[in-house]
């Protein structure tokens, strides 16, 4: 089970020496990759009393793609993973071509996980649909392998029409493994019949379990090998003492997760600096692979 860190977006400041410091942090305790949330606007909450979202204006987020070019310069073996960049609220050409460059930058080190997001805010202000982007999402799917294994291609779908084109540089990976996220029945059916492994936002209890195992039937359903589909699960450390950060991590491997992500956010750290702190702890505690 590949062990990684959730480089932690909201509360790391501006201070490029810490993205520099964290990221050699991160190889020099043995992680093995670095995930990045993705969210391009923040809804301020000035004029809305009922906003219930997760984050708003008042949350940093830097660029996956600017924030990985970055640390790929940095080091030489971590992997680079989106854990989620928002797809449908992108332009498809533009994301095959931001991540078929980093793939290059990283030497193949890059994992695409992308999803359809719930803040539609964001898809106003980026001037795409929020109703289809499920829908939209599938033949995204379809085009950028198209664009990552052939120099030109002629493609005519639904949404998106590529007249005898293509991108340059190719990525090293042909085609880059693309993930996906989310917490819905159309989500996990999505991802197990089209992606490359799926990203769980659950613990590994009785209920999660049950949801890992209805994912893996759904693989089976479409023709492919459970066996051979990734799953990236996340350990949490807010408000939990070791024994249940080990309990989580333990649980993970038990059904049979590929990797596992160690976050900090929102556990209350005062300085980007603590980050570094609790993932060189958990290391130390519960073992890096």
């Amino acid at each position: 089970m590949q062990v990684g860190v959730v480089f932690p977006q909201t509360e790391s400041g501006t201070d490029p020496g810490f993205i520099r410091d964290y990221t050699q942090a991160a190889g020099e305790l043995g992680y093995r990759h670095v995930l990045a949330y993705d969210h391009v606007l923040g809804a301020s909450t000035r004029n809305r009393p009922d906003w219930t979202g997760p984050y708003s204006s008042e949350d940093i987020f830097h660029e996956p793609f600017v924030l990985f070019g970055y640390m790929a310069a940095l080091s030489q073996n971590l992997e680079f993973v989106t854990g989620v960049i928002i797809s449908p609220q992108r332009q498809t050409v533009l994301l095959a071509k931001q991540a078929a460059s980093l793939d290059v930058l990283c030497q193949g080190k890059f994992r695409l996980g992308i999803g359809v997001g719930w803040n539609e805010i964001e898809y106003i202000g980026l001037n795409e649909n929020f109703r289809n982007r499920g829908k939209r999402e599938e033949e995204q799917i379809e085009l950028m392998r198209l664009l990552w294994t052939n120099e030109v291609i002629d493609f005519h779908g639904e949404f998106h029409h590529i007249p005898d084109a293509g991108i340059n540089p190719l990525p090293v990976q042909r085609p880059i493994p693309i993930w996906l996220g989310g917490r819905s029945e159309p989500a996990y059916k999505r991802a197990a019949r089209m992606a490359d492994g799926f990203m769980p936002q659950f613990p590994p209890d009785e209920r999660g379990a049950e949801t890992i195992a209805r994912i893996r039937q759904y693989a089976r359903d479409a023709g492919r090998n459970p066996d051979e589909f990734g799953i990236e699960a996340r350990v949490s450390l807010m408000d939990k003492p070791v024994d249940t950060w080990r309990q989580e991590f333990e649980g993970w491997r038990d059904l049979g997760a590929s990797h596992v992500t160690v976050n900090t956010m929102r556990m209350g750290l005062s300085k980007p600096q603590y980050h570094i702190d609790m993932v060189r702890t958990f290391a130390e505690e519960i073992g890096v692979e």
